[in-house]
Formats: C-alpha cells, sequence, structure tokens
C-alpha cells in the first residue's frame, strides 16, 4: 500500500498522489500536472533533474545516538537554482514517509507528499532561481552501517538516499558542509577539513569545511572509537584512523602504507598533470569493511586486513596491498575528479583505477614480473565471467539507479583493464596519456561518458575506435581462435590460419595484438589478429604441442593450446609459464573429456617444484578447484594421502617465513585426512612447532574454524578455546557470529542460515560471505545442498538491502564449490520457472554456477 503523508491540514485529499498498490504512480500536483513517480532513481528522473537543478549545496547534520538501536536525527538544508517549476520536484528518501518530520521552504512550512521513496515538493513551494528546503529527517543505524564503537557511511551506488534526502545521482555534484554530533569518545572524519570540535552536553560535535564538488556516492563520514596518526608526506600531511589493538601489527605495516599512498599521489601527479585536486587527504581502516576499499574524496575507506598484513605476507600480499591502494588513490583523478554521468559508465572510473593502479605499482616492486602479475591478477577472474553463459559486457544498459550495484563485477575489474592494454597498445603510450590528460582537464570537477574519451583517442589515431569500442566495451564474451589451413592456389599447399570464432555466431572480432611462441627454436612472434592471421614462417606447419599462442600475455580469448607443453615447464620464462596455465585451465573447463586427474598431478608437480610466488598461487587455486569439484570421489581418495605429505614436506623445507605460510596455507586448506587435521589441530593449540610460521590471530581464528569444521568432534571445544584468546573486539564478534556455522550440530546450522533470511542479521557482509564458506565446505555438500534453493530464493531481496558485491558473493559461497548434478538442474529449473526474473540477477545466478555445470557435466558423463 501506498504511504502518505502530509504536514499541513491545507493540503487537501485532491492533491496527494493516489493510493492504488502500483509501484509506478502518476502523481498530481496543485497545478494538476501529471508525473511519473516510481521507486529508485530512474534514468528519465535523473535526465529531468539535470536540466533542472543548477549551484547544488547541502548542509547537513546528524546526531549519533549512543544507544545503537535507535535512529539517528538529521537535518539536511538543500540550495540550489531551479530553472523550471512546471513540474513537482522528486528528492530521493529510501524510508518511510513518517521518517520525515518538516519540510520548510524559507523558513515555512510546506505541504508535500510521499510515494515511492520520494519526497515530492509541489511547484506552489518552488521559484525560478535560487531556492532552499530544510528538511528533519530520521536514519535507521543501518543506513549508516552502525556497530557497536563505530560507524561509517557506504553510499555508493545509491545508498545516500537511504540515510538521509537528497537528489542520489552522479551527475548533480554538490558541495557537502557535515555537522556531527556523537559520544564524547568518539573521533570522526569527513571529506571536508574538520573546522572545530566542542563539548556539548557532554558530547562531541565536529563540524567538517564545505567540500569541493562531489557526486553523492563519494559523500562519506566514519566516527567511532578510532586511534589517529598523521604525517606528513610529500609536502601534504596524510592522516589515518585504525582500530587495530595488534601493537606489532601495526609497526610492521603503517611506514609502508603511508609510502604507498604518499608514492602514489606523486605518480599520478605527475601522470595526469594536475595537482591533486581535492584540499585534503585520509583515510580509516575499518574491520571488516564490505570491500577492499572505497574512495571517498579526503575520507578513504579500506577493509583494515587488506592494509595491515600478517607477518611473513606473500609477494601477491604485498602487491595486491599496493595495488588497492593505488586504485583507491587513482580514483580521486579517475571517478572523483571527473566523475561518469551515469552508472552505466561506473566501469570507467573502475577501469581506469585498475589500469593506473598497475602502472603505479611497477616502480614500487622492481624485483617483480609486472606482465605475469597483470596475467595472473586479471585473465582468470576476466575469463571466469566471460566463459559462462551469463557474460556481461564491459558496458551495460541501466534504467534505474536501484540495480546499478549489478553493473560492479569481474568484467569491469579484470576485462576492462585488458582492453584498455590493446587500446593503449593501438595509440601508443604518448598519445594514450595525452587523450587522458585532455580528457582530465576538459571534465574537472564535472562529468563524462565513455564516448566523450573515445571521440578524445580518436582523433589520434587512423583507427575506428567507435567500431572497435563497439565489439571490445558494448558487447559479451571473448572469441574462440581455432587452427586451421587456408585453401592455397594451383600448386600451394596453404598455409595455417588462426582464426577468430565468435561463439555467438554473431560474426564480431576482437582486433588484438599477442604473440606466438614456437617451441621448436625457442622463437617468440608478434601478431596483429582480426578475423584471422596467417602464422609466422617459425609456426607455420609446426605441431600445437609446440606452439604457445599468447605467449606475451597481452591477447584475450580461449587459444589453442595442447596441455603437453605443461612437460616443457622448465623451458619458459615465468611469464610463458602462467600463459601456459591460464589457457590450459580453459582448455580443461572447455573439454569435459580431459583428463582432470593428469591436470591435476601436473598442477601438483608445479606447485611443489616452482618457485615464483605468483606462479605457485595461481597454480594453488586451479588445484582447489579440480582437487574438490572434478576429481571423482576414487581419484580423490587416491591422491589425498601423497598431496597431503608432499605438502607437509614441501612446507617445512621452506627457507622464509612467507613461503613456509604460503604452503602451510594451501595445506590446510585442503586436509581431509585425519593425519593431516591433527597436524593442524597441533599447530593451532600450539603442541606443533614449524620453523618459521609464527601465525597472529586472525590466522588461528582461520585454522580455528577448519578444524571445528574437519574435526567436528572438537568443534565446542576449539571455538571455545579461540574465544577465550582473542582479544582484538572486533574479531571476537566476528567469530561469536561465525559460531553457529561451525557447530557440530546440524539443526544450529540449520537455524543459522534460517537467521540469513533477515535482513539485520546480514548487516555484515563479510561476515556472512565468510559464513556460507563453512557452511559450504567440501566436507558439508551433502548437508548444505538443501540451502541452495533458499539462497537463490533470497536473491532479489539481497540485492535490494545489500551491499553492490554482496549478491555476488553470495552466489558464489552458496553454488561454487557443489558439482552434484542435481544441484546443477536444481538452478536450472529456478531460472526456467521464472521467464521475467530480473536480467541482471540472471546474469549473476549464471556467472556464480558455471563452476557448478560444468563439474556436474563431467560427473554427469562418468555416469
Amino acid at each position: 500500500m501506498k504511504r502518505l503523508f502530509k504536514l499541513s491540514a491545507a493540503l487537501s485529499c485532491a492533491i496527494l498522489i493516489g493510493c492504488d498498490g502500483s509501484s509506478q504512480t502518476q502523481g498530481l500536483d496543485n497545478k494538476g500536472i501529471n508525473m511519473v513517480v516510481e521507486p529508485g532513481v530512474s534514468a528519465s528522473l535523473a535526465k529531468d533533474r539535470a536540466q533542472r537543478i543548477a549551484e547544488l549545496s547541502y548542509d547537513l547534520s546528524f546526531s549519533v545516538p549512543s544507544d545503537p538501536a535507535l535512529p539517528l536525527n538529521g537535518r539536511i538544508v538543500i540550495s540550489f537554482d531551479l530553472s523550471s517549476i512546471e513540474n513537482p520536484l522528486q528528492i530521493d528518501f529510501a524510508q518511510s514517509a513518517d521518517s520525515i518530520t518538516t519540510v520548510t521552504a524559507e523558513g515555512k512550512l510546506i505541504a508535500h507528499s510521499f510515494e515511492n521513496e520520494h519526497i515530492l515538493i509541489p511547484s506552489s513551494a518552488l521559484r525560478m532561481g535560487r531556492n532552499q528546503l530544510t528538511l528533519d529527517f530520521l536514519a535507521p543505524q543501518d543506513a549508516v552501517n552502525r556497530n557497536p564503537d563505530y560507524l561509517f557511511t557506504l553510499f555508493v551506488p545509491d545508498r545516500a538516499r537511504r540515510a538521509f534526502p537528497l537528489f542520489d545521482q552522479p551527475d548533480l555534484k554538490a558541495r557537502y558542509r557535515l555537522t556531527l554530533e556523537t559520544p564524547a569518545d568518539w573521533t570522526a572524519l569527513g571529506n571536508g577539513s574538520r573546522q572545530s570540535i566542542a563539548t556539548k552536553n557532554g558530547r562531541q560535535v565536529f563540524r567538517f569545511a564545505n567540500t569541493d564538488p562531489l557526486p553523492s556516492y563519494l559523500f562519506s563520514f566514519v566516527a567511532g572509537k578510532f586511534e589517529t596518526v598523521t604525517r606528513s608526506m610529500g609536502g601534504r600531511d596524510i592522516t589515518m584512523l585504525h582500530r587495530e589493538t595488534d601493537t606489532e601489527k601495526l609497526d610492521r605495516n603503517i611506514d609502508a602504507i603511508f609510502e604507498i599512498h604518499s608514492d602514489s599521489l606523486e605518480w599520478l601527479e605527475d601522470y595526469t598533470a594536475i595537482d591533486y585536486p581535492f584540499e585534503k587527504f585520509a583515510f580509516a581502516l575499518i574491520p571488516d569493511f564490505p570491500y577492499g576499499g572505497m574512495e571517498h574524496v579526503g575520507a578513504i575507506q579500506y577493509r583494515a586486513s587488506s592494509l595491515l598484513l600478517e607477518d611473513a605476507p606473500s609477494e601477491s600480499q604485498l602487491l595486491n596491498r599496493a595495488q588497492l591502494i593505488a586504485h583507491e588513490t587513482a580514483h580521486m583523478w579517475f571517478g572523483n575528479l571527473v566523475t561518469m554521468r551515469w552508472f552505466d559508465d561506473v566501469w570507467t572510473k573502475e577501469v581506469f583505477a585498475n589500469f593506473m593502479a598497475d602502472k603505479i605499482v611497477n616502480p614500487q616492486f622492481p624485483e617483480t614480473d609486472h606482465e605475469l602479475n597483470f596475467l595472473v591478477s586479471h585473465y582468470p577472474q576476466a575469463y571466469g565471467v566471460d566463459r559462462t553463459e551469463g557474460a556481461n559486457p564491459i558496458r551495460q544498459r541501466l534504467d534505474n539507479l536501484n540495480l546499478a550495484g549489478q553493473m560492479y563485477g569481474p568484467i569491469i575489474y579484470h576485462k576492462a583493464p585488458i582492453m584498455m592494454r590493446q587500446l593503449e597498445l593501438l595509440l601508443g603510450e604518448k598519445a594514450f596519456q595525452e587523450g587522458l590528460q585532455t580528457y582530465l582537464s576538459r571534465y574537472s570537477y564535472a562529468n563524462a561518458t565513455w564516448p566523450a574519451l573515445i571521440d578524445i583517442l580518436d582523433a589520434k589515431t587512423q583507427i575506428d575506435l567507435a567500431s572497435w569500442s563497439e565489439v571490445w566495451v558494448n558487447s559479451a564474451g571473448m572469441p574462440v581462435f581455432s587452427l586451421s589451413i587456408s585453401s592455397g592456389g594451383a600448386g600451394d599447399t596453404g598455409k595455417t590460419v588462426l582464426r577468430q570464432i565468435d561463439p555467438t555466431g554473431a560474426g564480431r572480432e576482437w582486433s588484438q595484438q599477442f604473440s606466438l611462441l614456437s617451441l621448436s627454436d625457442a622463437t617468440e612472434t608478434s601478431m596483429l589478429a582480426a578475423a584471422e592471421a596467417t602464422l609466422p614462417e617459425k609456426g607455420d606447419g609446426e605441431s600445437l604441442q609446440n606452439l604457445l599462442f599468447n605467449a606475451d600475455g597481452l591477447g584475450y580469448g580461449r587459444f589453442p593450446v595442447d596441455t603437453a607443453l605443461l612437460n616443457a615447464w622448465d623451458s619458459l620464462t615465468p611469464l610463458q609459464r602462467g600463459v601456459l596455465l591460464v589457457s590450459g585451465f580453459e582448455e580443461l573447463l572447455s573439454d569435459s573429456e580431459e583428463s582432470a586427474a593428469a591436470y591435476f598431478d601436473t598442477l601438483t608437480r608445479i606447485v611443489l617444484a616452482e618457485s615464483n610466488d605468483l606462479l605457485i598461487e595461481l597454480a594453488a587455486k586451479q588445484l582447489h578447484y579440480v582437487y574438490f569439484s572434478l576429481l571423482n570421489t576414487q581419484e580423490r581418495s587416491e591422491r589425498i594421502p601423497r598431496t597431503e605429505s608432499d605438502l607437509w614436506l614441501t612446507m617445512q623445507a621452506q627457507e622464509t617465513p612467507s613461503k613456509t605460510k604460503m604452503f602451510f596455507e594451501l595445506f590446510t586448506d585442503i586436509a581431509l585426512s585425519t593425519e593431516a587435521l591433527e597436524h593442524v589441530h597441533n599447530v593451532w593449540s600450539g603442541k606443533e612447532a614449524i620453523p618459521s610460521l609464527h601465525l597472529q590471530e586472525a590466522e588461528r581464528i582461520r585454522l580455528a574454524e577448519i578444524i571445528a569444521v574437519r574435526l567436528p568432534d572438537r568443534a565446542e571445544e576449539v571455538i571455545s578455546k579461540q574465544r577465550q584468546e582473542t582479544t582484538n573486539p572486533d574479531r571476537l564478534r566476528r567469530l561469536d557470529f561465525l559460531a553457529p556455522a561451525l557447530s557440530n550440530d546440524p539443526e544450529i546450522r540449520n537455524s543459522f542460515f534460517e537467521s540469513l533470511k533477515t535482513p539485520e542479521n546480514r548487516a555484515t557482509e563479510v561476515w556472512v560471505s565468510d559464513a556460507l564458506r563453512r557452511l559450504h565446505d567440501p566436507t558439508r555438500l551433502d548437508h548444505s545442498a538443501a540451502y541452495v534453493l533458499p539462497s537463490l530464493e533470497l536473491l532479489e531481496e539481497i540485492q535490494v538491502t545489500g551491499d553492490i558485491f554482496f549478491p555476488s558473493a553470495w552466489l558464489n559461497r552458496s553454488l561454487g564449490p557443489h558439482s552434484a548434478p542435481k544441484l546443477a538442474s536444481t538452478v536450472r529449473e529456478f531460472l526456467e520457472n521464472r521467464p521475467d526474473y530480473n536480467p541482471q540477477l540472471r546474469m549473476k545466478i549464471l556467472q556464480a554456477a558455471d563452476p557448478l555445470f560444468r563439474a556436474s557435466q563431467r560427473r554427469t558423463k562418468a555416469l
């Protein structure tokens, strides 16, 4: 039923919007002009407001109660120029009508109505030119991610309207002035510089200066019991908030965290030719933050564990931290200074942040093979979506911002940088950089589209970039390459040709550059491939066992490969080994006749003998999937003792703490036998010491979770002891949340899963994802199979209540570990029975179910 609200008795029933129960209604203002009001922020509403509204600013105040069960009291003053008053003005507020307590214009109460997540201001209360509206409201604690001792806001892509009334769209940039009243022992961080702190009635009042123009999704604040560290780096002050209680962990990491931020800022200023474009730079490390990071202007938020690494981190962990910091810092230019006009181009800010991050970290890690790092960071995840039935294009259509969260995923984070590297190859690095500098300068503090950038770059090349972009950016999927013999003329036997096949049959061509390696004489030759390309002389007529396509890791698609090439492992460079692993895995997944057992045995040899950390981790990820999903029961049983024993011995033989920890984590991940799990338990309990392995609190908690699940008779004892030994309050709250999912009692686990059907119990989404991982542990799949259908049935609600990455995380944890044909049928039937199901969510299901579909297909064929 529609909810109506009125402040003034002068507002008659004839003015109010009707109550027909539809999700889209015709509102009637006091001039009698019809107006569509629908939930969310539609593209048409956003376009209308962008044409009418200018010079927008918000003066916003929040009072945070000490009791986390109570709502926040808020007041917002919205000032703007209006070019038309023909229609009422829709202000976004995704709460109930009674959450608005007063609305005034120029100090006078005004009549208004509330409909479908919008406050409607009648034309009679507006005027041409400058307007000022003041709204008093209540915001629930979940709208600002309230925890017992702190809170943080996360408004991307359209969540600001859950916390306060505003025009929640990216192309209405505004200046924000924030006042925040909090409990007395809290501190606070906002986008603007802190102007003052005062004590009032035993509470703290923080006032922040006006910000530069920001889109609504970048407005943010953090408040709570945090420690503050400020350092002067590169001529600017940088501030960090954190809640870490382990001083040794903090001391180990803090210098690197500040240095990487400072180096990233300096690099970006040089590359873009634009000084840091905002007045301050600060960041907060938040326990169990839903994402790795979020680029709020002047107040970046990170998941604490992503930056505060445990002792003896691996090379990839150090690289990931550096790339994450560089990514969020790059957003200050790409996304924050220049913002997409609409969230169909959200990928542009993400691809540039990722693309720049890869460039930034190179000089910081001179010993790293950065081409290999690019390959292992991006290709497996991009292929992981593009090979599925739910593949989506980089740029997707978006009709309403309430679906914008589904724009995010591996394609924009991992395929888009691959595409961008090909684009840079077409243009050349200098022309590409000059084009980006023009783009940033032309659209500073404003909004732009991908076609606008293509127009800038198109002037720098003879290539038709619009057509090139149509295939790479606007369409889904990837090419499949195949070898054939061309038709020779009289007396000509023909040449070997590499042809692109469009799996959809649409005849698309992904023009791209890559190289071909001939193992016969170790010759690597560059190729430019569109529809087809004749192999160079060195490769013509060669057996596929001697040819490695895409040897330089620049190309994109499923390349022909003979997994017998893995026998030539030692003769390849690290990058070529990575390419072979990626291509070999794609071949394994595409061909159900390929022996999973043979591939597993080869992976095991690689993991045990390889010295490159990046390659070990890439092979280990493949090994995990093949071990638990593709091997049949007999094949896995035959390999359990040897695999566990080899990993245990290899771990003990490592000479560095980081390598020891890497192999120990892999060992604990695949441990299934009682003997192996006893080793894990003894290391956790301290009965067994491993030289150079020093476990921190979070790592010990991870071991306790594994032991509780795989040695179920000890679950209660292990979790009880781990609770007593956990000193960090945030980690203790997480462990208490997970405890029912770790229980040996199936009924307790069932009750816990049932509890997840209540949105409040999914509030800390990282915890929910971790709990689902334990519920769907490979040793529990027979029991957790019952959760699959209910998990699918909850998805639409989860999309509405959860943050942008949570629907995918929910699906990946719930579907990914399974391989039973019956469950594959369950997913198929779920979608078949819902022909009108949300297309974005349908794609997410098909993406997450791809490992299940492929594993179940093998099992079906084996029967």
